[in-house]
């Protein structure tokens, strides 16, 4: 009972306590929450109609697109250039998909599989033309083809063999295909929806036709804008807010870009460093003129340009090479140069030039044995055999060959970034056999016998070793530029300081306005990934880390300038005044000339105020009138020309957009040709399928995408 009465006397004690605990555990809760709702967030590249799209889905679409690519163009990597159309593709084509597939749900628009059968059938599509299963014959898609394809792939799924890989490989190929001409099929039915909402008639045609074949010539007088010195015209902020409100639908933006306000430097090599590399070079150029083999002194050097120590043709080499080549002599050394286009340091050695056949057809035996030694003796016998008369494909069969004739040209081999020993002794041989002569190679792990069958296409070729470096920057170099901006950054921790101390610093302040997180560098520096993203998350004023970017040789410090929000920019941005402001003194200049213009009633009246006067003629309203006089092209103009009745002086002065005009229609004519009716309300209704390919844009405004790939790419 005793301590009942002390829990009662210390009630509220415990009751704030036990409260605060549940609140404790709540708000952990709470912060838990927002900690995964957070973590959720950082995974996400982006969002389209509330869908969301995590960084590994997005991964994935773009490593299978990746794969596509490398498979059309046979390249087994990507550059950076390459890999950032990719991300603008994927993005894109997933951003469009989202769109057109929630419009079409709508309608209750699909693609059957019906439809689809259809279109590989018919095999015109150019994305099936992209794939293997072209006929050669017909160079139409052979759906035949590609059902012996998926036959056997699912055969090889069964009982996976050597090639399996290659026909996953194949496979994947063929689904991105089927899937993305779904896609664009379902695209095109919902656009062509939409083109059919906009109807031509007869009459439209007529209407139409008239338009772009009645011409008229006029005398016309003009009066420019630039005529009217612009610190004449009083602007007052009243008009500013005037023509704003007017404009205002114009200055709408769909998404957040930022002005970004920034000091950059590159570091280049200083004298020091380039005078390093000319004593180099003068060692480079020593070695290369004393050495009877130059494979050592090339490879030593750590050369751009591989020495291969065959003749190859000029194309194989670089164009600041290759344009040396025929002015130097056989075992000549060049001086070194510079090349400022690739930023490279250059020596070449002309080892050897000679005249060869550029392709060479020939075939083959391969001799393998136990040892080296029993194919060398197997390919003496083989050999014996051909000398004696033997046929070539007949022991060719014999081994397990079947001794094919097969071309191979300089191609395929000059361009290779390495030789062994073995394919340098088997070229050799190859290209300097004459034709109908057999030859026995013996090489590291058997023989080869060939027979040179032709030879065609004599061309120049050069056996040269190049050393080609680049101009670089020293470590210590860099180290100075680092430590010199360093102290820079670090004195400057404000805008206002870093725009007013720069230049005395030596540097110089530079603006990117409207980036958007759709950039994949800032200014086109490479390697910016982290400037976005602290500008993405910075406030208006805010001064960047400094950041060592570009491809290791960019320092940088970014300066937040200014924030625009999705909506309507204001007439506070700069930007939005000088566009606001130059319609205004258009319009001021435009009021001051039509007023001195005011009770002209001919072109020579016009004339003798000052206007400069002209003829124009093949004058159609289909199209806006390019006038020399002021360097402008009017559409107004044409319209009022076509208002006007031949041999009538223009009623009103027409304000252009670098001028005001007056003129005189003094002839019509109507072009060659009669009306057909059919073709003209075709060419209208593809003038409604362009109008309708706009839908993307008006789609995408309303679907509240976001892109957040910045951050992750």
């Amino acid at each position: 009972m005793a301590a009942l009465g002390k829990i009662r006397k210390r009630g509220v004690i415990l009751a704030s306590i036990i409260g605060f605990g549940l609140f404790a555990f709540i708000a952990e809760e709470f912060f838990r929450s927002c900690d995964a709702t957070k973590n959720e967030q950082r995974q996400q590249v982006g969002q389209v109609l509330g869908e969301k799209i995590n960084v590994q889905d997005f991964q994935a679409l773009m490593e299978e697109y990746q794969e596509v690519i490398k498979m059309q163009q046979g390249a087994e990597n990507l550059n950076d250039e390459q890999m950032n159309q990719v991300k603008d593709m994927v993005w894109n084509t997933y951003v469009q998909t989202k769109l057109v597939e929630n419009e079409a749900e709508k309608l209750g628009l699909t693609v059957t599989d019906e439809e689809m059968q259809n279109i590989m059938r018919m095999g015109t599509d150019p994305m099936l033309q992209q794939t293997p299963f072209v006929n050669r014959q017909t160079g139409r898609f052979d759906v035949n083809a590609l059902q012996k394809f998926l036959a056997d792939y699912k055969a090889q799924q069964a009982a996976p063999t050597q090639v399996s890989e290659q026909y996953n490989t194949l496979y994947k190929y063929w689904t991105f295909i089927e899937k993305t001409l779904r896609q664009q099929t379902l695209a095109q039915k919902y656009q062509s929806l939409l083109a059919h909402c906009l109807l031509s008639n007869p009459v439209e045609a007529k209407a139409s036709f008239e338009e772009e074949n009645q011409e008229a010539q006029i005398q016309l007088a003009s009066l420019a804008y630039s005529s009217i010195d612009d610190s004449k015209v009083k602007i007052d902020n009243s008009d500013l807010k005037a023509k704003y409100a007017e404009m205002k639908a114009r200055f709408q933006q769909y998404v957040e870009s930022r002005d970004v306000k920034y000091v950059d430097i590159e570091v280049s090599p200083s004298q020091a460093d380039r005078a390093a590399l000319n004593k180099q070079f003068a060692e480079y150029h020593a070695q290369l003129a004393a050495a009877a083999d130059p494979t050592d002194v090339v490879r030593k050097s750590t050369s751009l340009i591989q020495y291969l120590g065959i003749p190859q043709t000029r194309e194989a080499f670089p164009t600041d090479i290759a344009a040396k080549l025929d002015s130097m002599a056989v075992g000549q050394v060049s001086a070194p140069t510079a090349n400022a286009q690739d930023n490279t340091m250059n020596l070449v050695k002309l080892v050897a030039k000679q005249q060869m056949p550029d392709s060479i057809q020939y075939r083959q035996i391969q001799v393998g044995g136990e040892t080296a030694e029993a194919a060398h003796k197997t390919a003496d016998s083989i050999y014996t055999a051909l000398a004696a008369g033997a046929d070539f494909e007949a022991l060719a069969k014999k081994y397990g060959q079947t001794g094919a004739k097969a071309w191979i040209t300089s191609a395929q081999y000059q361009s290779a970034p390495s030789l062994d020993a073995d394919t340098k002794n088997y070229l050799s041989a190859l290209t300097t056999t004459g034709v109908n002569e057999t030859r026995n190679i013996s090489l590291t792990q058997g023989n080869i016998i060939f027979q040179v069958l032709d030879r065609k296409a004599m061309v120049t070729k050069y056996t040269a070793a190049v050393i080609k470096k680049g101009i670089e920057f020293s470590k210590d170099t860099y180290s100075a530029a680092y430590n010199k901006f360093s102290s820079f950054v670090s004195a400057n921790q404000t805008a206002d300081a870093i725009e007013k101390n720069a230049a005395k610093a030596g540097y110089m302040v530079q603006e990117a306005n409207d980036v958007t997180t759709a950039q994949h560098y800032l200014a086109n520096i490479h390697s910016t990934r982290d400037v976005l993203k602290w500008l993405f998350e910075a406030g208006e004023g805010d001064v960047s880390p400094m950041y060592e970017c570009g491809d290791n040789n960019h320092l940088l410090v970014a300066i937040c300038s200014r924030i625009h929000p999705i909506g309507y920019r204001t007439l506070a941005d700069a930007q939005v005044r000088e566009i606001v402001r130059a319609e205004v003194l258009k319009d001021k200049k435009a009021e001051q000339l039509v007023a001195k213009l005011g009770g002209v009633s001919s072109v020579a009246a016009a004339k003798a105020k000052g206007a400069k006067v002209s003829t124009v003629n093949q004058i159609t309203f289909s199209a806006p009138v390019f006038v020399a006089e002021t360097g402008a092209s009017e559409p107004a103009l044409s319209g009022a020309v076509a208002a006007t009745a031949k041999g009538k002086f223009s009623k009103n002065p027409v304000k252009g957009n670098a001028g005001v005009y007056v003129f005189q229609v003094v002839g019509r004519t109507q072009r060659p040709g009669k009306l057909d009716a059919k073709t003209q309300e075709a060419k209208l209704r593809q003038k409604a399928m362009q109008y309708a390919g706009n839908f993307m844009s008006e789609l995408y405004q309303s679907a509240k995408v976001v892109d957040n790939r910045y951050l992750f790419f």
